[in-house]
């Protein structure tokens, strides 16, 4: 039987993590994330519950090296059934009139251009029969998330018009609008909010995968 593979980028924490775990009994991760330690600890939960894993830590906007590692999937197992893409950069909240430029650039690198970058690299690997998954948010143009809010809304322009693109070819192109969850980003955005009032990631995604046709 060949081997199912699912490609998890931002797999390190949050709901890209809780992703990985989700699929890990059915389907040989490739977590991607910039955190070795994060990535090494959630090597160590899949494996408990008898799963797999191959490691990758790098930063998604880096296109040679993603470039490199889509390659190596297609030479190792010729394709992949599911790329999870929940990498984010969340720039600080500020005033639009004060935005930071680092963080402005910094939000269209990772939030705009590597989207950009990795779907002509994902596409082959997945194929006609493969799912891509997005994650929608509703941050976007409240006061404050200019930086984050902005790149996060174009990102999702850009996934919307290649699932218009897909709608009667594959890969399936899938954009998802998880409940607010506990996540250390969430934190910074809303200090002090009450944690008991949000979804457990491990809880959404579980609640977000029943809704895929996999």
């Amino acid at each position: 039987m060949t081997e199912k593979i699912a490609i998890i980028t931002g797999a390190s924490r949050g709901l890209g993590a809780a992703f990985a775990e989700a699929l890990a009994p059915d389907y040989h991760i490739v977590a991607i994330a910039r955190t070795t330690g994060a990535l090494e600890e959630l090597d160590d939960r899949i494996k408990a519950k008898g799963g797999q894993a191959t490691l990758a830590p790098m930063d998604i906007t880096n296109a040679d090296a993603m470039a490199h590692l889509c390659r190596s999937i297609y030479d190792r197992w010729g394709s992949a059934a599911i790329w999870v893409h929940a990498a984010v950069h969340a720039a600080p909240l500020m005033a639009t009139s004060t935005l930071d430029r680092k963080d402005w650039d910094k939000s269209i690198e990772a939030n705009v251009r590597a989207t950009g970058v990795l779907i002509p690299f994902m596409a082959p690997l997945l194929g006609d029969d493969g799912h891509a998954v997005f994650f929608d948010d509703t941050s976007a143009g409240q006061k404050f998330f200019g930086a984050y809010g902005a790149t996060k809304a174009a990102q999702i322009a850009l996934v919307t018009s290649w699932a218009a693109e897909n709608a009667h070819i594959g890969p399936k192109v899938h954009i998802l609008s998880p409940a607010p969850m506990s996540t250390a980003t969430r934190a910074r955005f809303f200090p002090g909010e009450d944690k008991s009032t949000l979804a457990h990631p491990s809880t959404e995604a579980a609640r977000l995968l029943e809704t895929l046709d996999l």
